[in-house]
């Protein structure tokens, strides 16, 4: 069991395991905190969190794990500091510069799943001062990662990128089905289905496009075509009868399935491109192409590719699943971010993040 009082080592032992900070315990960051516990190379150094039903609760209990750790959750970030972790998985539903600066300049490196840091060149000016300011004074970095955007918007078109030496177009598709997804708050409310038809908001396809942009600027950086415009279009497709699904009632004539379309301009055509295709199931009657809920990846250049990626269990199991692909990608990714020279590293910056499952 890990004692759960600071530390006074200055710095990782060089023999030893990443001593890892959890932030944040969310759906995303139990998955990750129960991977962090079971990484051979990793050790659980603190954990933070904000509610004050999980304060000084054992990282265990929190994650469902069986043999307590030792190390309870805390609001106060000095506690955090104090433990002297190498790396902080930063994972809050919204970033907080001021922490995010903080923890850097106090020389902790940070993966995170807030998606600010994917392409530096199209951050925020002040905002990427700041924290490549912090970076350079705890000699720490910070990388953002996740499923998507991050695994299929970045490392799996680059793979597939690698074998072309013409390059037409990569278009990246993802296909959801929520109609076992019992969150009415998000598919209603937040997202719209189950509404009457209307053309999509400008501020939601502007957070689609500033969400995914920046993962496809730094695609098209990696391949030599960078972008001259990301654009973001929207539409839907309405239910031609009445339905159920987990959330609540489809009526007929509402929002049943909306395609949204983030596209990457350079030279005047299209040549990366993230769609969205999320509907309620096959009674929403598109008339779209609709695959298995996955990603689908069409490369055209002078070595055509077509790749699907299919979620290979039902749906009622997605709950179940689901985090780990993003979870486990910013866990993966602790090592090299830590060897990584300080400032805001990208998967270009990066050799290509593996797992270690076990030791050598």
């Amino acid at each position: 069991m890990q004692p759960d009082t600071p530390t006074s080592a200055a710095g990782r032992d060089p023999g030893g395991p990443y001593r890892v900070a959890q932030w944040a315990t969310g759906t995303i960051g139990r998955r990750s905190l129960r991977a962090v516990v079971a990484h051979p190379d990793l050790e659980l150094a603190a954990l933070y969190s904000q509610s004050p039903d999980k304060l000084g609760r054992d990282a265990a209990d929190l994650c469902g794990l069986d043999t307590p750790t030792g190390i309870r959750a805390t609001a106060d970030i000095e506690q955090i500091l104090a433990r002297r972790p190498d790396c902080v998985l930063y994972m809050p539903q919204t970033c907080d510069i001021d922490e995010v600066s903080a923890i850097l300049a106090a020389g902790t490196n940070i993966v995170t799943t807030v998606g600010l840091f994917h392409h530096p060149p199209s951050m925020d000016p002040g905002i990427r001062a700041r924290v490549e300011t912090a970076c350079a004074a705890g000699a720490a970095s910070i990388h953002s990662t996740g499923s998507s955007p991050g695994f299929i918007t970045e490392a799996v078109p680059l793979v597939l990128a690698s074998i072309q030496r013409r390059l037409d177009s990569l278009a990246i598709a993802e296909y959801a089905d929520l109609s076992q997804r019992n969150s009415p708050g998000i598919l209603f409310d937040v997202m719209g289905f189950g509404s009457p038809p209307a053309d999509f908001a400008r501020a939601r396809l502007d957070h689609l496009r500033d969400s995914f942009g920046p993962s496809l600027r730094l695609l098209a950086d990696g391949i030599g075509l960078p972008l001259d415009e990301v654009t973001a279009e929207g539409e839907v497709a309405t239910a031609g009868h009445t339905f159920e699904i987990a959330a609540g009632t489809i009526e007929k004539g509402t929002v049943a399935a909306q395609r949204i379309t983030i596209a990457g301009q350079h030279a005047g055509h299209t040549v990366v491109s993230f769609r969205a295709v999320w509907h309620c199931g096959a009674e929403a009657e598109t008339g779209w192409d609709i695959r298995p809920t996955g990603w689908h990846l069409s490369v055209r250049g002078d070595a055509p590719l077509e790749i699907d990626m299919v979620f290979p269990f039902p749906l009622a199991e997605m709950a179940e699943h689901s985090p780990s692909y993003t979870a486990n990608r910013a866990v993966n990714a602790v090592a090299p971010v830590c060897a990584a020279p300080p400032g805001i590293r990208t998967v270009l910056d990066l050799p290509t993040i593996t797992a270690n499952l076990g030791r050598p």
